[in-house]
């Protein structure tokens, strides 16, 4: 009887923690007409883990199946964007870190973009946490970063982000989807 009653315990936290995760994985796919997968990525950098979990929606439109317009569409040019699907998408650094000039302390922070087709895109930080991806709120900004336009390394039809090592030293945040990718380079203070 001794041996029972810890899983008899275990089980029921286990049950009382799956109709979350089912209301959870419901509210995301009546929000979007579908469902996209969420992903935590990460990486040590110079020290410092970075991780960053966000929603990844498809190219394809989960109600018809018919690709979609990213950039420019889906996607607007110039306004702020949520950077994934459904809950806002979160960065974790435990050290502070550099974007250019501008010093982001350690903590946790939400992130979203404003992409622009032809002028500066931006990657903004906010202090907003715990916050559903739209609207995005712009009145909690921390800081807002310059992300580089550039084609991607290859075609992607899910929305993609990484936390990856920088050639030049420090690490990359990329933001990838279609046939574009977006960086905004960092490195850890020292």
């Amino acid at each position: 009887m001794k041996r029972l009653i810890p899983l008899i315990v275990a089980a029921s936290v286990l049950l009382s923690t799956a109709p979350s995760e089912a209301q959870q994985a419901q509210k995301r796919a009546s929000s979007t007409g579908g469902f996209s997968p969420h992903e935590t990525t990460s990486a040590v950098i110079d020290g410092c883990r970075v991780t960053i979990t966000y929603g990844r929606p498809f190219t394809k439109d989960p109600k018809t199946g018919e690709p979609r317009k990213i950039w420019g569409g889906l996607v607007p040019w110039d306004k702020a964007w949520r950077t994934g699907a459904d809950e806002a998408t979160v960065l974790i650094a435990q050290k502070p870190i550099m974007f250019g000039d501008t010093l982001v302390p350690a903590g946790a922070y939400t992130l979203y973009t404003i992409p622009s087709e032809s002028g500066t895109s931006k990657l903004a930080i906010s202090k907003n946490l715990g916050a559903w991806g739209v609207p995005v709120d712009e009145k909690n900004d921390f800081a807002r970063v310059e992300l580089k336009k550039g084609p991607a390394e290859k075609q992607t039809d899910q929305f993609t982000m990484a936390v990856a090592k920088n050639p030049d030293g420090g690490g990359l945040i990329k933001l990838m989807w279609e046939d574009t990718q977006f960086t905004a380079p960092f490195t850890v203070k020292k």
